[in-house]
């Protein structure tokens, strides 16, 4: 009796928890979705800023929110799904696989302003200027740029992909592996045609996550190549040989806005907060709808990995 009790009262806590979860979360996205929505036309998307960003549209802190992100997940995913194939598949119980693991716990627990005056000093002052230095002339790599800030970006999610990875290994059968084994398959064909596509979408769980992570972050973006007011794309143009056409492609050498970063100034540098809120809600709800359709394309893929390998 005493413990029926007592597993109703949890029960009831759960429960009561989880509704709490849903409120605040319901409570806050109806605010921004109110307090956004009357901002948000066409011009507000797809128009550049004018007058200090308070006229015109975020169209450039949309697109280098976007080119920010996708490059993150670029330098991102590869490293950190090698790295957890390297802990689960080669490395087992070894002492250098603790030493990993052990970095990996302590750098999720590093605040994100760190990370920003570690790609500040890293990547900007001395790789970047290293390569400068290398190749002469002036600064090229060794300024702020969307480069280093997706490189900073890139160590930040690290550990969300390592752990979500080496947990999707894991998960993988060990009667799978031995089975392969069995059949004269060598360790990395047994990695690459029996684990990875059954791991594959905890993988792409880990990639969901860093997707909602790293696009939200101003921390580590503040000194490595965010701007505050740049009203065209950092777009450079490529000559293609014995043609003279010229290829528009994103400049990862060049400064960038950011969704983020600009949110975080409309809210504290502004001058005038009143004139500047209807802008901060509409910015904030492009965010939180742009990251829900990048996660919406993970979780697409996730769910068509799945019904593949359930189909074989």
């Amino acid at each position: 009796m005493k413990r029926r009790f007592i597993e109703t009262i949890a029960l009831a806590l759960l429960r009561g928890t989880a509704l709490a979860v849903l409120l605040a979360t319901a409570l806050l996205l109806g605010s921004i979705v109110k307090g956004g929505l009357g901002v948000i036309t066409w011009e507000f998307l797809a128009t550049e800023p004018t007058q200090g960003m308070t006229h015109g549209g975020i169209f450039p802190a949309i697109f280098g929110t976007v080119c920010i992100t996708l490059l993150m997940i670029v330098m991102a995913l590869p490293l950190g799904v090698c790295a957890a194939i390297y802990m689960v598949e080669y490395a087992g119980n070894s002492a250098l696989a603790r030493v990993i693991r052990a970095s990996v716990n302590n750098l999720a627990g590093v605040p994100s302003i760190v990370f920003g005056l570690f790609g500040v000093g890293f990547f900007i002052l001395f790789l970047g200027r290293s390569i400068d230095r290398v190749r002469g002339g002036g600064l090229l790599f060794g300024q702020p740029a969307m480069l280093w800030a997706a490189a900073t970006l890139a160590v930040l999610v690290l550990p969300v992909i390592i752990v979500n990875t080496a947990e999707a290994l894991n998960a993988v059968p060990r009667s799978h592996r031995e089975a392969s084994f069995a059949l004269g398959a060598t360790r990395w064909q047994t990695v690459s045609r029996v684990v990875l596509p059954q791991a594959r979408a905890g993988i792409l769980t880990g990639s969901i996550l860093s997707i909602s992570r790293g696009a939200g972050e101003t921390a580590p973006i503040l000194f490595t190549g965010c701007a505050y007011f740049l009203p065209r794309l950092p777009i450079a143009h490529l000559g293609i040989p014995f043609t003279g056409l010229s290829l528009p492609m994103v400049n990862p050498l060049d400064q960038f806005m950011e969704l983020s970063y600009h949110i975080f100034i409309m809210a504290t540098q502004s001058t005038d907060a009143t004139l500047t809120r209807p802008i901060q809600y509409g910015t904030t709800l492009v965010l939180v709808a742009l990251t829900f359709l990048l996660n919406l394309a993970a979780i697409s893929l996730r769910v068509r990995y799945r019904r593949g390998l359930e189909a074989r």
